[in-house]
């Protein structure tokens, strides 16, 4: 455990950041897995619906650099993909 009072403060960061990194790909992840769920059902207007919550949370993760931008626009491109060959 750290012994100067600024390696003590560092330790108390770290845990709140990755509380809040954690918290941040998870609400990301569970988002895609919901997308990717109303694919699988093949419900056109639900995976629309899913896909502009999916983008705007993709969105949201790159504003908080849970992502990296150019990961992000590959997401969306490969998702809108697979969208559109539901269609």
């Amino acid at each position: 455990m750290a012994n100067h009072f600024s390696a003590l403060k560092r330790a108390r960061q770290t845990e709140k950041r990755t509380a809040r990194n954690r918290g941040n790909t998870s609400r990301l992840r569970s988002q895609l897995r919901a997308f990717r769920e109303s694919l699988a059902k093949a419900d056109k207007p639900a995976a629309e619906q899913a896909f502009r919550q999916t983008v705007s949370a993709l969105d949201k993760a790159i504003q908080k650099g849970v992502v990296h931008e150019n990961t992000a626009s590959r997401y969306k491109s490969r998702l809108n993909s697979r969208l559109t060959a539901l269609k």
